[in-house]
């Protein structure tokens, strides 16, 4: 088909979707918010991307009202996050008896709470008249802004920002070590609107952007040890990472705790196929024992952590005082031959009402789902000194979708360690999403980073955020792998968002420009 041709679609496509009234608007954008979501982990299909965002735009062209644009942008907002989050309504199936009635505000609650964010930004855009270039520029710059607040805003819930569809591409991904992940989702959401301004220039400078971005990455990779061969590792190093897939509804009840105890002591225990491990890592909750004060249990762990390292394990921590209730912390231990607490961290960033009820005066009727009692806060990102490791950096499961939140700045750790439960959320997107997400942390540190999942994904990401090894998803077993060496402290990692404001002023310009210039012309 020709060029003409093509535009003649687009040219009637627009039309129609800005004359769209009523429930048709409504719907059409939600169905385009889903569209938009299959592009994110595990799917991956991009080219949704540059048929949900022009369309949304055209939409917004022809919103006469601000209540119009507001629902508007509410109902993209609402599709795009129902499909996306809709697995966090599996951690309540695994005791549907009594959370039953929790599953419709988990499974579309919260995505209408969430949407009112991309609500705001299409009103913004709206309110400013926006048309053309502007249009497509303004979109992008408040998207930013909507996906930053999501991951602030009441401690922040940067999931499946839109960065992240670029998984596939290694090299897509090193953006992310100057600006964040929200600096490769402004870059993802310009060059899906610029189609929108349905001329050769636009669609020209959509392309050259991602290809600019994409060569970026790919001269840094070119610097960089090949993924698939041998890679800079520290040495005296080697890493057993165990997964021994206990199925959530089995996690507390059900079998013994001592079954789950004897499969990870087993899996740990295994004979090595090349050099014996020099350090074992459990996931979190690994084993039912209060360790922290539990001497017999923490002897029989002991067992396996080889001389001179230790067993990493996450565990619950408790502390009694009299007279008063106790106190449980969702911690990771190091535990050395013999039973002896290496060093200790306490999960800082915790899930609300999941791990405690926020503001219980008003919610305490909700109860927390993993847990009958509030969990205490640690005191955020630390690096550990284990015997035999450089320091590490202990991101306990949801810790690790935070950027810039991963690693104490004052102290610099070798390497970040995500221990996590994804067995909450079954065989789902969730776990998928999960592991890439934390694979961009890699990325933007410029740390190496381990995984180790109660029921996957475990694995090993390189500073580059490459996966070098990994256990999938319900899969039962143990990765000997060598711990990848740390690069220099990345841009971001020094500077923080500061890039990522240079780009949106950036934008803001160019907007501007394009504001008082020709981007004020309509499209229609």
């Amino acid at each position: 088909m020709s060029l003409s041709g093509l535009r003649t679609i687009a040219d009637r496509l627009a039309s129609r979707s800005a004359a769209s009234i009523g429930w048709r608007r409504y719907g059409l954008a939600a169905l385009l918010g889903v569209a938009a979501a299959l592009a994110l982990p595990p799917f991956h299909v991009l080219p949704l991307l540059w048929v949900a965002f022009p369309v949304l735009l055209w939409q917004i062209e022809g919103c006469a009202t601000k209540r119009q644009a507001f629902a508007l942008g509410w109902s993209f907002g609402f599709g795009f996050l129902v499909a996306g989050l809709y697995w966090i309504a599996n951690a309540l199936t695994v005791d549907t008896a009594r959370f039953w009635w929790l599953l419709p505000l988990a499974a579309a609650g919260l995505p209408a709470l969430l949407a009112l964010f991309t609500a705001f930004a299409v009103l913004a855009v709206h309110m400013l008249r926006l048309r053309g270039l502007a249009l497509a520029l303004g979109f992008a710059l408040f998207w930013l802004v909507a996906e930053y607040l999501r991951g602030h805003i009441l401690t922040g819930f940067p999931w499946n920002l839109l960065g992240y569809v670029w998984a596939p591409s290694a090299a897509m991904l090193q953006l992310a070590a100057l600006t964040g992940i929200y600096g490769l989702s402004l870059v993802t959401v310009l060059a899906a609107c610029l189609p929108a301004v349905r001329s050769r220039g636009a669609v020209a400078a959509a392309v050259a952007l991602l290809v600019l971005v994409w060569g970026g990455g790919a001269v840094r990779l070119a610097g960089a040890p090949a993924a698939d061969g041998p890679v800079l590792r520290v040495e005296g190093v080697l890493l057993r990472l165990v997964q021994a897939n206990i199925p959530q509804r089995e996690k507390w009840a059900g079998l013994n705790p001592r079954d789950h105890l004897i499969r990870h002591l087993e899996l740990s225990a295994r004979p090595a196929p090349g050099a014996r491990p020099t350090h074992v890592l459990w996931p979190e909750t690994a084993i039912a024992y209060l360790l922290s004060e539990d001497i017999q249990a923490r002897e029989v762990v002991g067992r396996v952590a080889p001389d001179g390292g230790a067993v990493l394990t996450g565990a619950i921590r408790v502390e009694r005082s009299a007279g008063e209730p106790p106190r449980y912390w969702n911690s990771l231990h190091a535990i050395g031959p013999g039973g002896l607490i290496q060093a200790t961290y306490d999960k800082a960033h915790l899930v609300p009402f999941g791990e405690y009820v926020p503001l219980r005066d008003i919610f305490g009727f909700l109860p927390a789902v993993a847990t009958s009692l509030d969990f205490q806060r640690g005191p955020g990102p630390r690096s550990l000194q284990v015997p035999g490791l450089p320091p590490v950096s202990p991101l306990i499961c949801y810790e690790a979708i935070f950027p810039g939140a991963v690693a104490d700045p004052d102290n610099r750790p070798g390497w970040l360690l995500n221990v996590t439960n994804d067995g909450w959320y079954g065989y789902s997107t969730g776990p998928f999403q999960h592991f890439q997400i934390a694979r961009l942390r890699a990325v933007e540190e410029g740390l190496p980073l381990v995984r180790v999942a109660n029921t996957g994904i475990s694995g090993v990401v390189d500073p580059y955020g490459r996966v070098v090894a990994r256990l999938g998803l319900e899969e039962t077993g143990f990765l000997d792998a060598p711990l990848p060496a740390a690069l220099a402290p990345t841009p971001y990692a020094r500077w923080g968002d500061a890039p990522l404001a240079g780009l949106a002023l950036l934008l803001a310009a160019l907007l501007g420009a394009a504001t008082l210039g020709f981007g004020r012309r309509s499209t229609r």
